[in-house]
């Protein structure tokens, strides 16, 4: 017989009753039945309940058994009485009698239960992060996240990629976060970089006439922690493709994204017509460029409406360059209830709050309510709620100012309104790619710099950039579900006169992209095709696939909210003979 087992403790079924088996695993709970002690034998494959009575030789180390104690138990398959029998199980329909028992790994007192769904705080999950995985949620997420993988990797493969492997430790690049420095021992006073994507070597690997790579890359990124994204290191389907153009590359990935959606979904619809936005559209209409289109809601332009009109607040606004007046559609939301409480959210985000108007039953027909109505008059408030197609019990919330002051809070009101009015369908994948993005941003300091990846080509190649930097556009795309952006992509830059222009606009003289960039840049000469891809955020996926609000419970082993691995204590202080051979001091923090 086996050292540890025969089976696992999800194999027994009732034709194996009589066998004598052997079962190793973890004492999930233990029950005394007047005497008779049951015990749920716990493996990563399933549960197998073990029972022993006073008449088995080893009831009395069977006793001594605590919860998560890893046991060994030698016993007798037996069938389960018929009104025993637990169907939620596997193995429901047998039992084992325990006639022997040995103790493999004892446990001290538990900081946090296994059994059972009780809550504990995060930071107490993430130090004993070998117990939270335990947990049957946690080994059901992993095993989703590599089953996942598995099937990404498959897809690809069957569309004739091959898999290839970039270096992880390389040189500091640009690319939109701040990098993780690799201090260099043989080379004092420079540094060397973990990689925030493998952007660069996956151009490189067209240039050097690999038609199609894909990677479950790691990437490594110093960004502040939100709730969907990972503050230190992430894994993404990279891939890249020659000789194509932008619907090329959609053409390849959503057969296989929307598989994985299909294939690990739990039955819930999977959008098939995945519609191309355009960046300015998504903005306008949803307040964000990565919408939730289960959300029916799309926010629209009303100034006309408000010109000259008799609410003074907007029709002063709008005599201000650059400023709109907005309207976020609210079916069913026709209740001064409804309309107070949405006001107090705006207010609760930072603004003084949000107009609105509602439409209910009237002699003749259905009448206009509230403060705008009444400033407007009927025939605007006709004509806006023509406009947005409501009628009677529907609602409109208006928001003004320049849109980038007010369109983050009109979106996520959008959100609300949606979830709160039961608008928005909870049981789909809905998938929309947004495209044409504006190649640069001005920052805070009214600087021309890049917006999104400062590799992607610009519509329109040189004769573009030589406008208005603020009107260019470029061929990068974003995949948007639910809410979520799960990739990111665009058509690469791979004539090198375009490049340097393109970084001039930016601030980058060409020698600074010859320093930063020589190996692309250098390569780019000796005929270099086009070419393009994206990547996928795979922990943001089976988040989504999970039914996970934080990316943390799809991740084995995440930091924390300040970028701390309380498990391991890192970041962790280098010794004085480490800072010494690589000839580094750390200064004190500033006061």
């Amino acid at each position: 017989m086996h050292a540890y087992r025969t089976h696992t403790c999800a194999a027994l079924t009732r034709d194996n009753v009589g066998d004598t088996v052997r079962l190793s695993g973890w004492v999930h709970r233990i029950r005394d039945h007047g005497g008779i002690l049951f015990i749920d034998l716990r493996d990563h494959y399933g549960v197998t309940q073990v029972l022993c009575d006073p008449d088995s030789a080893a009831f009395s180390e069977v006793e001594k058994l605590r919860s998560e104690w890893c046991i060994r138990i030698d016993g007798e398959v037996k069938a389960r009485a018929p009104e025993l029998v637990n169907p939620k199980l596997p193995t429901g329909e047998i039992e084992v009698f325990v006639r022997g028992v040995e103790v493999l790994g004892a446990s001290k007192e538990l900081p946090l239960q296994v059994f059972g769904d009780q809550e504990y705080p995060e930071e107490t999950r993430l130090k004993y992060r070998y117990l939270d995985l335990r947990r049957e949620a946690m080994q059901a997420n992993m095993t989703l996240r590599s089953d996942v993988v598995r099937s990404i990797r498959q897809r690809m493969w069957d569309q004739n990629f091959r898999e290839y492997q970039t270096p992880i430790i390389t040189a500091s690049s640009p690319e939109g976060a701040r990098d993780f420095l690799v201090p260099s021992r043989l080379h004092p006073g420079k540094f060397y970089a973990l990689p925030q994507a493998p952007q660069q070597f996956k151009q490189l690997l067209m240039v050097s006439g690999f038609d199609k790579y894909f990677q479950i890359a790691p990437c490594f990124r110093d960004e502040d922690p939100r709730a969907d994204r990972s503050p230190t290191d992430f894994y993404q389907l990279d891939m890249e493709m020659s000789f194509v153009e932008q619907q090329d590359v959609f053409d390849t990935i959503q057969p296989v994204m929307q598989g994985i959606f299909e294939e690990f979904g739990g039955g819930r619809k999977v959008d098939s017509e995945w519609p191309l936005i355009s960046y300015k559209d998504a903005a306008l209409w949803y307040g964000t460029d990565k919408p939730d289109l289960r959300n029916p809601i799309k926010m629209q332009d009303v100034s006309e409406h408000f010109k000259g009109s008799g609410f003074a607040i907007f029709a002063k606004l709008l005599e201000q360059d650059g400023t709109q007046i907005r309207a976020i559609p609210a079916p069913k939301g026709g209740s001064r209830k409804f309309c107070d409480r949405m006001n107090a959210f705006a207010q609760k985000e930072g603004l003084p709050g949000m107009g609105y108007i509602f439409w209910r039953e009237a002699e003749g027909g259905m009448e206009a309510a509230g403060p705008l109505a009444k400033n407007i008059g009927p025939e605007r408030t006709e004509a806006i709620r023509q406009q947005l197609g409501l009628g009677v019990g529907d609602a409109a919330f208006f928001l003004g100012g320049k849109p980038e002051a007010f369109e983050r809070v009109a979106g996520r009101a959008r959100v609300v309104i949606g979830e709160e009015l039961g608008l928005t369908e909870t049981d789909r994948f809905a998938f929309a790619w947004i495209v044409d993005f504006p190649m640069y941003e001005k920052d805070d300091e009214g600087r021309i710099d890049f917006s999104h990846n400062p590799f992607s080509m610009p519509q329109g190649g040189m004769e573009a950039l030589q406008g208005d930097p603020l009107q260019v556009l470029g061929y990068q795309y974003d995949l948007a579900c639910n809410g979520y952006e799960l990739i990111s992509g665009a058509i690469r830059n791979h004539k090198p006169e375009i490049m340097f222009k393109a970084f001039e606009l930016a601030g980058y003289g060409e020698d600074e992209v010859k320093k930063r960039f020589g190996g692309m840049v250098n390569a780019f000469q000796y005929g270099a095709p086009p070419h393009g891809g994206c990547a996928a955020g795979i922990d943001r996926v089976v988040m989504l696939l999970a039914d996970e609000a934080n990316i943390r419970e799809v991740i084995l082993f995440p930091m924390n909210q300040r970028a701390e691995d309380l498990m391991m204590n890192a970041p962790s202080e280098p010794s004085n003979e480490q800072l010494r051979e690589l000839r580094l001091r750390v200064l004190p923090p500033e006061s």
